[in-house]
């Protein structure tokens, strides 16, 4: 693993100019009110779905826009319901959407009713053209080669392989998670092998917790980029950056870059706390990327953070540096 200070922004704070500026588009934000670990997928026709946590952790839902910015006002279908007992029973989290030959897939985390800490990986499919229509068929879990808490799956296609970023306590005890990646049979199986590409080591990733969680993957200049969410989900919750380039072994860690410094985090003065847990969509341009996150417009939360239900999903432009590189804009607004 390599280390860069070659950012826009990090910890310290330093800027440095030379931005390659997007189309402006602004936003409703936020978007969705006590929605966390929001994901936008855009279909080839320019429609905009929204899938995130609902606060009370029992259920998957989705909204349907032919805009970004009509999501907030969307009417939101629930698709599916966790079970009352055993497996998929409890902390029903970050579901994503993808669209994979021709089937509709949501990969997403889940407890059990029994053992609410149990979490693992699921997956749903739909055969359905529409994702609120059909009905949703459950797949199972994702079996990894550790048996242990994972989440936070998120799949991507790459030079006609596919393959799975997650989640995953992979030291054992209270260690936290590390995230991990494999390439796939298909979008339920892992062929492995399953490699850890980054495990909290900065302080900035292991305030109250260690953790790296929520990957989400963008492809630029020859780039893979992946983001990914650290700490706890309080005010200290930021996001971080790994990069490969495209024609590299994905599979071979010595070829992932990370950054040291956190890329998005906290901002008072913006009342913008613990952002995080991302995903990426493209504006109705056709090419400006926008990041979708959440964040809390608040930083004292009484009680446990995950029992918080304020955070909300946002969305903002990402602006690029004349090196390829993405700026989430740490000192602007939203």
């Amino acid at each position: 693993m390599k280390y860069f200070w070659i950012f826009i922004v990090v910890a310290a704070g330093i800027v440095f100019p030379s931005l390659v500026f997007s189309q402006s588009f602004e936003f409703d934000n936020p978007l969705a009110e006590q929605r966390a670990d929001p994901w936008v997928h855009k279909t080839d026709d320019g429609t905009y779905y929204l899938i995130a946590t609902v606060p009370e952790y029992d259920r998957i839902v989705l909204r349907k826009a032919n805009t970004i910015n009509d999501l907030k006002n969307a009417q939101e279908k629930v698709v599916w319901n966790k079970h009352k007992q055993g497996v998929m029973g409890h902390h029903i989290w970050a579901p994503e959407l993808h669209r994979i030959d021709g089937t509709w897939y949501i990969h997403f985390a889940a407890g059990e009713a029994e053992n609410i800490w149990n979490i693992r990986m699921w997956v749903l499919s739909n055969p359905s053209k529409n994702p609120m229509e059909g009905e949703w068929k459950e797949e199972g879990q994702i079996k990894t080669e550790r048996e242990s808490f994972s989440l936070d799956a998120t799949t991507f296609e790459h030079k006609g392989k596919r393959y799975l970023i997650w989640a995953q306590n992979v030291r054992g005890g209270n260690q936290g998670t590390a995230l991990v990646m494999s390439e796939m049979e298909n979008p339920t199986t892992l062929t492995g092998p399953e490699v850890v590409l980054t495990e909290p080591e900065f302080n900035w990733e292991r305030m109250k917790y260690n953790v790296n969680e929520g990957p989400a993957v963008i492809k630029r200049s020859g780039k893979i980029f992946v983001s990914y969410s650290a700490s706890a989900t309080n005010h200290n919750y930021c996001m971080g950056l790994l990069w490969i380039d495209e024609d590299a072994d994905l599979l071979d860690v010595s070829n992932w870059s990370k950054s040291p410094g956190p890329v998005f985090y906290t901002n008072e003065e913006l009342k913008r706390y613990g952002p995080g847990h991302n995903s990426f969509t493209i504006a109705e341009d056709g090419e400006t990327v926008i990041m979708i996150y959440h964040a809390r417009d608040y930083k004292e939360i009484q009680g446990h953070e995950l029992s918080d239900p304020n955070r909300a999903t946002r969305a903002r432009v990402v602006r690029w540096t004349e090196s390829g590189f993405p700026d989430f804009m740490q000192y602007e607004g939203d």
